[in-house]
């Protein structure tokens, strides 16, 4: 039996996992998490636990710290990201933190169930849309040169609009984005360029010409 954490805030996604996952045999539902918090403690009493579906955007800890938190207690429970967000930055990001996997919450019954058997065989599973955006994110990025570090597309276009004095919250209305998503983006670029804070990100970025 294959005993299946969830970590999710939104009750209807849970009882949507419990319903479709239901009259699948070897799978069992053992426990279901509204924070990361409640989902720590869970893990304490449930050390067995096979698998995990971890929603990226959770009410106190995000999804991919939660992930790396997760894997430095266990290195063999399965994780699966479930959310509503497609970005590539965000899905290689939950990768490198440990990951399995990356699925949609529009997901059908049967993909859920093959990411579940393919994360268990040790193969990283990915959605379609989700290859597809990792596919445009290696086709956006411009090779590097003088190991100026290569930006995509979309952090491009929240960068510009960092540099014109755009809060998250105004550059996510701009760009149809969520606040997560935003932040996400403003977070890789400080990691690309080794900086700590935005001020310092656009001073470095106009310095390489990235930004004119």
């Amino acid at each position: 039996m294959v005993r299946i954490l969830i970590i999710d805030d939104h009750p209807l996604v849970i009882d949507g996992i419990k319903t479709m996952l239901q009259d699948v045999n070897y799978l069992e539902i053992v426990a279901a998490a509204r924070c990361a918090k409640e989902a720590m403690s869970f893990l304490e009493i449930l050390p067995a636990v096979d698998l995990i579906l971890l929603d990226i955007n959770l009410p106190d800890i995000d999804g991919l710290k939660l992930c790396e938190m997760i894997r430095e207690k266990n290195k063999t429970v399965k994780i699966l990201g479930l959310t509503y967000v497609n970005e590539a930055g965000i899905i290689t990001q939950l990768i490198k933190k440990g990951a399995n996997g990356y699925l949609l919450k529009n997901m059908e019954k049967e993909e859920l169930v093959e990411a579940i058997n393919q994360a268990l065989d040790g193969i990283i599973y990915l959605s379609k849309a989700a290859n597809e955006k990792i596919v445009q994110q290696l086709q956006a990025y411009e090779l590097p040169h003088d190991n100026i570090p290569a930006l995509t597309r979309r952090e491009k276009e929240v960068l510009l609009l960092l540099s014109q004095g755009l809060t998250s919250n105004e550059i996510a209305g701009r760009l149809f984005l969520s606040n997560y998503t935003v932040d996400t983006h403003r977070k890789n670029m400080l990691q690309k360029f080794n900086v700590h804070n935005t001020q310092t990100l656009m001073n470095v970025t106009r310095e390489l010409g990235i930004l004119t």
